[in-house]
């Protein structure tokens, strides 16, 4: 089990990352997101930062694809991500060390790609 501490704390072990003001996390590497906190959006209702989830860069669609077939119960997309490499990762069902290897792919896939 995770939470946005450890979101923060794995992005910020990272060469040259930096934090973005935001009302959850943002981090990016360069001028490149690879990790933030999920910005839910509700038809009639104001955006929602929610801090148990994290969009994460996968890189491609085929490692998107990938991610959500594979583990439906960890990781998600949303309306208006469809055409993005990006999923969603709910926090409190991935442990530290994945959640580590996923953030450290992330921010890597950034780096080789400045």
């Amino acid at each position: 089990m995770s939470d946005d501490a450890d979101v923060r704390e794995i992005a910020m072990s990272l060469a040259g990352v930096v934090e973005a003001e935001s009302d959850g996390f943002d981090f990016k590497v360069g001028r490149q997101g690879f990790v933030w906190s999920y910005p839910e959006r509700s038809p009639g209702r104001p955006r929602t930062i929610r801090l148990d989830v994290a969009v994460l860069y996968v890189g491609d669609d085929a490692e998107k694809q990938a991610l959500l077939r594979g583990e439906p119960d960890l990781f998600f997309t949303a309306p208006g991500y469809d055409h993005a490499p990006l999923v969603m990762v709910r926090l409190a069902k991935v442990d530290r060390a994945r959640l580590e290897e996923l953030i450290t792919d992330a921010w890597q896939m950034r780096v080789d790609s400045a």
